[in-house]
């Protein structure tokens, strides 16, 4: 396949993505084998202890930071952006940010709930909420949101916009078809967030009303709450990105720090050699950052990529970016956030199972945050 049919171009152009670019990958991925070029190549090593900071926890420290973060909140000065792309698949086609996860609300409303919660502790008004949603999720996710209104956030606060759309290939290149025999699309990763949030204006919006922090989660994340001790803290440093990790769990896979060519940085494990032991590092990301608008202004481009997935049992490409990419370009500090307990930050949930098991769990943090 050379170029696109003219109804995928269409839809690909639609959504702010380039055509030609999709084309491009796809030309790599039939001609240099694509899916062999994700492995990482330098000199790999485990993070030093020193690497990694601890969460603050001594009461006349985090009561100064907890004065700090809350100027910045009275400011204008501190936004969220919610992850809540995808392509809802995982709940039986439900969207997993309307999914009821503790007491009738919804991932989204206890996103939204937080956010209220922390202005009105700081005296502030509601921090605006940017809401990266794909063509999956944002039809359903408007309609959720309006119909719970707004779960008491203030309309005009909650900032959405969607990221590209993307066909997938087959490994040879060639057009995946579904069993319907038509293109499979879907939304290419969160590091979507760079181009889509500039593309959609609400950077440059954010940017003039004061705006300078944002801090990012997961919706399916609802412990990754806005914490005014860890925005003090952030604020307090020289590097534009923390990221949050947590203690690992046996059978966690995903992005973990590591040092590359000596560059501190988050590593997914599909770029990982496959002689490199990623059980020997204690720490795994949780994909919460907390991002200065500096992060964004940068124009990093992150790379593409090939990623072979179980699409309808068949194997397909998909041409992804990862927002941890990011942390290769810019100074970044590492935060142990605890995972356990009343303090946790970090209970994902990615199937009905995993809501089950998390229940309580999360039912203890949210009265916590509640006290």
């Amino acid at each position: 396949m050379n170029a696109l049919p003219p109804d995928v171009r269409a839809v690909v152009a639609k959504s702010g993505l380039s055509p030609e670019l999709v084309e491009a990958l796809c030309a790599r991925l039939r001609h240099r084998g694509a899916l062999g070029e994700s492995v990482l190549r330098g000199h790999l090593a485990q993070p030093a202890s020193s690497d990694i900071a601890q969460a603050p926890t001594t009461p006349a420290l985090c009561e100064k930071l907890t004065d700090e973060g809350e100027a910045a909140l009275q400011t204008g000065g501190v936004g969220l952006v919610v992850l809540n792309g995808g392509m809802a698949t995982r709940f039986d086609g439900a969207v997993k940010g309307c999914v009821t996860a503790l007491d009738d609300i919804s991932f989204l409303g206890l996103k939204l709930r937080d956010a209220l919660r922390a202005a009105e502790r700081a005296k502030a008004p509601p921090p605006p909420v940017l809401l990266m949603n794909s063509r999956a999720t944002a039809a359903a996710t408007a309609a959720h949101l309006e119909a719970h209104g707004w779960f008491g956030y203030p309309k005009a606060r909650i900032w959405a916009f969607e990221q590209h759309w993307a066909p997938r290939f087959t490994p040879t290149g060639d057009l995946f078809l579904g069993a319907d025999q038509q293109p499979s699309f879907y939304g290419p990763g969160h590091g979507d967030l760079l181009p889509c949030l500039r593309e959609s204006g609400l950077l440059a919006r954010f940017a003039a009303a004061g705006g300078r922090t944002l801090l990012m989660s997961n919706v399916d994340n609802a412990l990754a709450t806005l914490d005014p001790v860890l925005l003090g803290d952030h604020g307090r440093r020289a590097e534009p990105i923390t990221v949050e990790v947590v203690d690992k769990a046996p059978g966690d896979r995903g992005g973990i720090p590591l040092r590359v060519d000596g560059h501190l940085q988050v590593v997914e494990a599909f770029r990982l050699p496959a002689d490199f032991d990623q059980d020997a590092v204690p720490v795994f990301n949780t994909n919460t950052f907390w991002l200065d608008i500096d992060a964004f202004e940068a124009n990093v481009e992150l790379t593409w990529f090939a990623v072979q997935k179980d699409v309808e049992g068949r194997p397909a490409v998909q041409f992804e970016r990862l927002i941890g990419e990011l942390t290769a370009h810019l100074p970044t500090r590492f935060v142990r956030v605890p995972r356990e307990g009343a303090r946790s930050r970090f209970i994902p949930v990615k199937t009905p199972e995993d809501l089950d098991a998390a229940r309580a769990a999360l039912r203890r943090a949210w009265q916590r945050e509640e006290a």
